[in-house]
């Protein structure tokens, strides 16, 4: 039988540095690179919350609040909203710090969904989600609705 886990258990803070090779010719970071940074945080406590391999399968839209100079960090925080029988809804948040000021803004959100797979690459089941916070019980009620939608995207 697999345990059930709560969000806290699994969740992730990853940091990066923006460095000149992640920057466009303006000095901002590269939209491109931002989507690998949020997938892969995402991917990590897909699989912490799986305890197996796992693979995106969408993530919804991304825009760009504003954005995040060379020399700036760029602070992700992902966090697992809703489970299935084998695939995981996770919210990944972005901010983005400027070192010399401390000014720290908001700057991306995404929702991104992952299957676990076995040794075979099949989809394989994850274990129950313990919802504890108020806020947790909100995106997890809403979590239907994006699943709705991006099934509704995959048809047309």
């Amino acid at each position: 039988m697999i345990s059930a886990k709560t969000p806290q258990s699994t969740e992730i803070h990853m940091t990066e540095l923006v460095l000149p090779n992640d920057t466009n010719l303006l000095g901002n970071l590269l939209g491109g690179r931002l989507m690998h940074w949020i997938d892969i945080s995402g991917a990590m406590v897909a699989s912490r919350h799986a305890q197996k391999t796992v693979a995106t399968v969408a993530m919804d839209s991304l825009d760009f609040r504003h954005p995040i100079k060379m020399g700036e960090l760029v602070m992700l925080h992902a966090k697992i909203t809703w489970v299935g029988k084998t695939s995981m809804e996770v919210l990944v948040n972005v901010c983005g710090e400027n070192l010399k000021t401390g000014e720290v803004i908001k700057t991306n959100q995404a929702f991104l969904t992952f299957v676990a797979l076995d040794e075979q690459g099949l989809p394989s089941a994850v274990p129950a989600l313990i919802l504890e916070t108020a806020q947790e019980q909100v995106l997890h009620a809403q979590a239907q609705d994006r699943k709705k939608a991006r099934l509704q995207r995959k048809q047309q």
